[in-house]
């Protein structure tokens, strides 16, 4: 896994963030809650450890919207920038956060390793990559 620090921000700049080191996993999701949340037939995840993963500014403007008992979808309340996904306490007391991929100013520092939720992926798009499909 190579090693470099990477940065990410939302649409507006008002939330702005630092990773550490390549993402430890990269996920295409095809949920349905991923597809409405992102408007976009899947949403890519980085997974960091949260020891790898700083804050640097906006967090007042953080809102989190608990979409099922165990997890939590951060967006920028300014812009709307789907963030982070979490448990529902973020960002205290957590011990690892997956970053919308799309709101990295580079690359996560590795390629994805899968699909997932292919069971209910949007009818109307093809999955046409060699990469690993789970139903959920």
């Amino acid at each position: 896994m190579a090693s470099h620090t990477g940065t990410g921000s939302c649409l507006c700049g008002t939330v702005k963030y630092q990773v550490d080191n390549s993402a430890e996993s990269v996920l295409h999701c095809h949920c349905w809650m991923c597809r409405k949340q992102h408007g976009a037939a899947f949403a890519t995840w980085a997974f960091y450890p949260i020891g790898r993963f700083r804050l640097l500014a906006g967090t007042e403007a953080l809102q989190t919207y608990i979409s099922s008992e165990k997890v939590g979808r951060t967006f920028c309340r300014e812009c709307g920038s789907s963030l982070f996904f979490a448990p529902p306490e973020f960002p205290k007391r957590l011990t690892a956060v997956w970053v919308a991929a799309g709101t990295l100013d580079g690359e996560p520092g590795r390629k994805p390793d899968s699909h997932i939720f292919v069971s209910c992926k949007a009818a109307w798009y093809a999955i046409t990559d060699d990469l690993p499909q789970s139903a959920e």
